[in-house]
């Protein structure tokens, strides 16, 4: 008979944009069948999970996530649909877990638990916690604080305040999924606080570390506790031994060999990226820097030394089992990979007053990365030597640093030996210059100045024993731009300038045509300085400058579209997260803000259209009571002139017509009244 294939399972993530999620589900997503016990999966082979999961609507899937099927907020009735159609249902609730999630979570065990019956196959329940669980949890001999907390012992853990919903579901899990004969078996794996893959709880040290922006990275408390942590694509690793290898224990602890405390880390985090200083500042302050919600700097703050045993039986291929500390160089890689921060490092060459400067400080700006100008080099290490706390140099160094400076302000030749060399290099390879990179503008000249700035002495950073030349790649420029113009250009372009900026640049006639001179002739010598990046096969472009392009923008949009976007620091998908979150409230308090402003309008408008109505009632009251005084006005001459001269001749015919009673009473009262008409007063 043939050995039945492997299938490959259907496996649940909750939030699957949210960086533990996310990283968990890639990682699995990458994990391949095995076919046999023992042997390694073959390249290209049946991958092992078929990853589902909900997601916000932001979410952007790519091939990279390795999410094949995700839903934007079903509701409970659908979510109960796919989770039923899956072999592993996860739910991660270690990180920034909200009440709704738990909430989820709880009803989602639960709801599965109460369809066990139903179920055509095992599945089986793995919950991601925290070992915020255990984060009031003490050490059975108080005088042995220093002994780690074995993970036999997680029935007497005891969580943080804040995360006591969190234990409250352990506590369900591991009740509902301790049936022997259970068709939902469930774990829970209670994680140290996760890094590496761009960070999450520790960015902020990553971030701050690289950028530089403080002389001293903070340390938020006295530092002095021990903060049990993994690397999250450990944490993955985890995961998929659980499901493959189902360990009997049902409570896991997933924290790596590490036993650093928070100022252990962080101070490996500034020496790596850093200044490599770590200053103490106030628990408070991480607050009101911004630097930390309540709740990360309560996980910050936990003090605990545990011991996992379940997870050194499941044979996992650890990225980073010493811990960040051990692996720092590694994390740190991986943390410039993962947000892209790569630096960009440039090189302008070209004849003097072509435009280099100009160009350069553009691209600084564009790029946000340094410009390297050697008077600029030299002034700073000048300052740093002549400063109370520096450890100096021999006044020999000193006067020549100064001499050189001297000539540098003056224009003046100078002689690039060693020591101008050194301040250079150690320039390019300071922190920010290896973090975000630079524009070097205009040195060296030489290809022998060349070879030594960028010669690798240190045979370790080579990537492999070659024939190839040794150059510290770390420093050296990747991106060569010649910039080429006529002398006859150049010579008027100089001539335009005021005196006295041409003084200050070193650009007075003689001076000039002499520089000039020296360019050319170092063009045409036998190893030039293009010829050495040629030979690293780094290979310069040339761009034309004109008299049509005066404010080298068409040289510098030249240089943009060969160089490609910035790759300094931007936002994280997590910020930008927080940023549309952010933007979204915003939009609803101006939303809920406009409607009351509009009802108070409204109420305004109909309080005072009312109030109109009213005097409109009362103006036309008025109206009428006038009318009526003015009719009554002129209908009083009227009535008295026919009370005098008809009522009487007409009240005589009416009465003389009720005697008689006439057939015709009209025709009766004309007669009557036109045969005493002789009466009327139209005759007197």
């Amino acid at each position: 008979m043939e050995d039945k294939k492997p299938e490959t399972k259907r496996i649940f993530v909750n939030d699957v944009d949210v960086f533990s999620s996310k990283h968990i589900a890639k990682f699995l997503s990458t994990c391949l069948v095995e076919e046999d016990e023992g042997e390694e999966p073959p390249v290209g082979g049946e991958p092992a999970f078929h990853i589902i999961g909900t997601v916000s609507s932001s979410f952007q899937n790519d091939k990279e996530s390795g999410v094949m099927e995700h839903y934007i907020s079903p509701t409970r009735e659908e979510l109960l649909g796919h989770l039923l159609e899956c072999d592993v249902i996860l739910y991660n609730i270690s990180e920034n877990a909200t009440q709704k999630l738990i909430e989820e979570a709880s009803w989602a065990l639960t709801a599965l638990h109460d369809e066990m019956e139903s179920f055509k196959s095992r599945k089986l329940f793995v919950l991601i916690s925290t070992v915020m669980t255990w984060a009031m949890t003490k050490p059975q001999n108080p005088d042995e604080a220093d002994v780690p907390i074995s993970e036999e012992e997680f029935r007497r853990r005891r969580p943080h305040t804040s995360f006591r919903a969190h234990y409250e579901l352990e506590k369900l899990v591991m009740k509902l999924g301790r049936t022997k004969k259970t068709r939902l078996p469930a774990y829970v794996v209670a994680s140290g606080h996760q890094y590496g893959k761009g960070e999450n709880l520790f960015h902020y040290f990553f971030k701050n570390s690289w950028l530089m922006q403080s002389p001293e990275l903070p340390i938020f408390g006295q530092g002095i506790n021990y903060i049990p942590m993994i690397h999250v694509y450990d944490l993955g690793g985890v995961i998929q031994s659980i499901i493959l290898n189902k360990p009997k224990p049902k409570y896991i602890l997933a924290v790596d060999d590490s036993k650093n405390t928070w100022e252990e880390l962080v101070l490996a985090i500034s020496v790596a990226l850093g200044s490599g200083n770590v200053k103490e500042f106030p628990e408070q302050d991480a607050i009101s820097m911004n630097a930390f919600q309540p709740k990360e700097l309560d996980c910050l703050k936990v003090n605990l030394i545990l011991e996992a045993s379940v997870i050194k039986d499941l044979n996992l291929k650890w990225i980073s089992e010493a811990g960040m500390v051990e692996n720092i160089d590694s994390i740190v890689e991986e943390y410039r990979v993962t947000r892209k921060l790569l630096p960009i490092r440039i090189f302008m060459v070209g004849p003097p007053a072509v435009g280099k400067t100009t160009i350069a400080e553009k691209l600084c700006d564009f790029y946000q990365v340094h410009l390297i100008q050697i008077r600029d080099v030299v002034e700073e290490k000048l300052r740093k030597l002549e400063a109370p706390e520096s450890e100096g140099a021999t006044p020999a160094e000193q006067a020549e640093l100064k001499d050189i400076l001297g000539r540098l302000e003056e224009g003046g030749a100078v002689s690039f030996d060693k020591t101008l060399l050194d301040v250079v290099k150690e320039k390019l390879s300071s922190k920010p210059c290896l973090n975000q990179g630079f524009v070097l503008d205009g040195f060296p000249h030489t290809y022998e100045q060349a070879q030594l700035l960028f010669f690798d002495a240190n045979p370790e950073t080579q990537e492999s024993v070659t024939m190839e030349p040794a150059y510290n790649k770390k420093i050296t420029p990747e991106n060569i731009f010649v910039l080429t113009a006529p002398d006859e250009f150049l010579i008027e372009r100089v001539q335009e300038l005021p005196e006295s900026m041409a003084e200050k640049m070193g650009y007075t006639q003689d001076a000039f045509l002499s520089r000039l001179k020296d360019y050319r002739e170092r063009c045409a010598a036998e190893d030039t300085l293009l010829d050495y990046f040629e030979e690293l096969e780094i290979f310069p472009e040339e761009i034309e400058v004109n008299a049509d392009d005066v404010e080298c923008t068409a040289a510098l949009k030249k240089i943009i579209e060969m160089v490609g976007e910035p790759k300094n620091y931007g936002p994280s998908p997590e910020e930008l997260e927080a940023q549309r979150r952010r933007q979204e409230e915003e939009r609803r308090r101006r939303r809920a803000s406009e409607a009351m402003q509009r009802k108070q309008r409204n109420e305004a408008t109909l309080a005072e259209m009312a109030a109109h109505y009213q005097q409109w009632k009362q103006n036309l009251s008025e109206l009428e009571r006038q009318q009526q005084e003015l009719l009554s006005a002129q209908s009083l001459p009227l009535r008295m002139y026919l009370m005098k001269y008809v009522m009487p001749s007409l009240s005589e015919a009416m009465l003389e017509c009720s005697k008689a009673r006439p057939e015709d009473p009209v025709d009766f009262l004309a007669e009557y009244l036109l045969r005493n008409n002789d009466e009327s007063p139209l005759e007197d």
